[in-house]
C-alpha cells in the first residue's frame, strides 16, 4: 500500500507537469513584477552591449537568470499593456481600441474579469500594488477625486494600493492610497514647454496636491516597495507569500533623473532616469537579500513598451534606446513592442541562460497560474500562454506561444507567427514617420516582414507573398472574433 501511494504522488507530480522546474523550490514563492515606463530594449547592457546608459543591476539579474530575446509587450503604449499583464487578455477586446487612458477617465476593466492580484490572493498570497496606475478609476464620465476612488485598484484585486493615477506627465498630479488620494488636487501647475533632453522635461498643465513633486515619485515610490517587504517579513516571519505588482512612473517623460544619477549614463537626461531606474531595481533585490528572501521570489523585469527615442536623439547621443529594430514607442514596427524580459528564481531557473521563445506579457499570468499548479477558468487570461517550460532554459521542440497580435496607439494590427509579420496598414501607426500612408491604387494594402531575414523591416512582402498575407489574415480574424487565442480556452 506504502508503494502504492508513493506512486500516485510521482505520477500526480509528473503529471502537473511541475515536477523538473520546481523540485527543490518552492511551489509558492513571493512574486514581484517590475514594470518600466518606456525603458527600451537596447537600454540594458545585458540586451545591448553598446548601450550608452549603465544599468548593473538589471544585467546582474540576467546574469542570475533568465533573458528572453523575444519578448513583447501587447500593445506599444501605456494603458494597453497593464490592461493586458493584469487581465492576459488583449487590451483591444475591450472599449479601448486606441491610445490611452487619462488622470479622470473610468476605471476600464470589467468586474467580471477574474485579474491576476484576484488570482494570486485565492490562491494564498497577500497582494500589493505600488506605483503607477494608468487603468481609469472609479464609474463616472469624469474621475472625481475628492470622493472614493472606486472601482479601482482594490477592485481589481490588491489588499493595497499606493502610487499614482496616470502617467508622470498626466493630471491629476497626486497619490492614491487604496481607494482615496493622500492629499486633494486642489492647486494648479503650469506645463512644462521645456524640450526633453533639457531638463524638467514635460508634463501636462492641470490639478496638483501641494506635496506632490514630479522628481519626487520614483525614489518614493521604491521606498514603498522596500518597506513593503521589510514590514511583510517581520509582521508574516514568512508564513504568507506576497504578489508584488510594482509599475514603475520611469523612465517615462517628464525626465526627471535625481542629482546623484544626472551624468551617469552617455544618453542625456533619459539615459540618467532609465540609471535611476536601475538603482531601484537594485534597492529590491538588496531588500530581498537583507531578508532572506532572494531565493524564495521570483522577480520579472521588463517594460510596458518601447522607449520614446528617435532619429534625433539616436544622433544625438550614439545611443539606441530600442537597439537594432525599427521604431519607437507607439509604433507597430517592432521597437514599438520588442522589449527586455528578465525573469530571476533563485535554484529554478538556471543562471546566464536566453530563450528565444515568442512572448507576450499577457503570458505572465497562465505561467504564474502554472507554477502555482491551479488552473485558470471562465473568461480569465483568454490570451495568456504558461512559459513555465521555458524557464529551466530548455529549449523546447514546439513554441510555447504560436502566434502573437499587437496593436499601435493609433490602433493598428499587426500578428507575427514564427518569423512572418502581417501590418494591417502602411506606416508606424504611432509617433514615428511616416505615421499613416493612404493607399493608393495598386499600393500593398499592409506591410509583411520576415524577422528571420529582416529583423529592421525595411523590405515589405506584401505582394509577392500572398500566401503568408491570407493565412495572417485569416488567423486575426479568428482570434477576433473567438474572444481568446488561447487554444485551451
Amino acid at each position: 500500500m506504502k508503494h502504492v501511494l508513493s506512486l500516485m504522488i510521482v505520477i500526480s507530480f509528473l503529471l502537473s507537469g511541475h515536477y523538473d522546474i520546481c523540485q527543490g523550490a518552492s511551489r509558492n514563492p513571493n512574486v514581484i513584477i517590475i514594470l518600466a515606463d518606456d525603458m527600451g530594449y537596447g537600454d540594458l547592457g545585458s540586451y545591448n552591449p553598446d548601450s550608452q546608459i549603465p544599468t548593473p543591476q538589471m544585467d546582474r539579474l540576467a546574469a542570475d537568470g533568465i533573458r528572453f530575446l523575444d519578448a513583447h509587450s501587447p500593445s506599444s503604449v501605456c494603458t494597453p499593456t497593464r490592461y493586458g499583464l493584469l487581465t492576459g487578455r488583449y487590451c483591444w477586446r475591450t472599449k479601448l481600441k486606441r491610445g490611452v487612458l487619462r488622470g479622470y477617465d473610468p476605471y476600464l476593466i470589467d468586474s467580471s474579469r477574474l485579474t491576476l492580484p484576484q488570482f494570486m490572493k485565492a490562491n494564498g498570497y497577500v497582494t500589493v500594488g505600488i506605483g503607477k496606475w494608468h487603468l481609469g478609476l472609479g464609474s463616472s464620465k469624469r474621475t472625481d477625486y475628492f470622493k472614493p476612488l472606486r472601482p479601482g485598484p482594490v477592485d481589481c484585486g490588491f489588499n493595497t494600493y499606493f502610487g499614482i493615477p496616470s502617467s508622470l506627465d498626466f493630471e491629476p498630479y497626486v497619490y492614491l492610497e487604496n481607494d482615496t488620494v493622500q492629499r486633494f488636487p486642489t492647486r494648479k501647475i503650469p506645463g512644462s514647454k521645456l524640450r526633453k533632453q533639457k531638463g524638467n522635461g514635460f508634463w501636462r498643465p492641470g490639478a496638483i496636491a501641494p506635496d506632490f513633486r514630479h522628481a519626487d515619485v520614483l525614489p518614493r515610490l521604491t521606498k514603498r516597495a522596500t518597506r513593503f517587504i521589510l514590514n511583510h517579513d517581520l509582521e508574516t516571519n514568512g508564513r504568507a507569500p506576497f504578489f508584488m505588482y510594482l509599475p514603475l512612473s520611469a523612465p517615462h517623460t517628464p525626465w526627471l533623473p535625481a542629482t546623484a544619477f544626472k551624468g551617469k549614463s552617455n544618453a542625456g537626461y533619459y539615459g540618467d532616469f532609465v540609471a535611476q531606474v536601475d538603482w531601484s531595481v537594485g534597492q529590491i533585490i538588496r531588500t530581498l537579500e537583507k531578508c532572506g528572501l532572494a531565493k524564495e521570489t521570483l522577480v520579472i523585469v521588463t517594460s510596458d513598451n518601447g522607449a520614446y527615442w528617435n532619429a534625433a536623439d539616436i544622433n544625438q547621443f550614439g545611443h539606441r534606446a530600442n537597439g537594432h529594430w525599427r521604431g519607437q514607442k507607439a509604433d507597430i514596427w517592432e521597437g514599438g513592442h520588442r522589449i527586455p524580459l528578465i525573469i530571476r528564481w533563485p535554484d529554478v531557473i538556471r543562471s546566464g541562460t536566453t530563450s528565444d521563445q515568442l512572448v507576450c506579457l499577457t503570458d505572465i499570468y497562465a505561467t504564474l497560474a502554472d507554477i502555482l499548479g491551479a488552473d485558470v477558468h471562465g473568461n480569465a487570461a483568454v490570451d495568456s500562454f504558461s512559459l513555465l517550460g521555458a524557464l529551466d532554459g530548455a529549449r523546447s521542440e514546439q513554441p510555447l506561444r504560436t502566434s502573437i497580435v499587437h496593436h499601435s496607439l493609433d490602433g493598428m494590427f499587426a500578428i507575427r507567427q514564427g518569423p512572418w509579420k502581417l501590418v494591417l496598414g502602411r506606416g508606424s501607426g504611432g509617433f514615428s514617420a511616416p505615421k499613416r500612408l493612404q493607399i493608393e491604387k495598386g499600393d500593398a494594402e499592409g506591410q509583411l516582414y520576415d524577422l528571420d531575414e529582416d529583423p529592421k523591416e525595411s523590405l515589405n512582402r506584401y505582394h509577392d507573398m500572398p500566401e503568408h498575407v491570407n493565412r495572417l489574415k485569416g488567423l486575426l480574424d479568428k482570434f477576433r472574433k473567438a474572444g481568446y487565442s488561447r487554444s485551451a480556452h
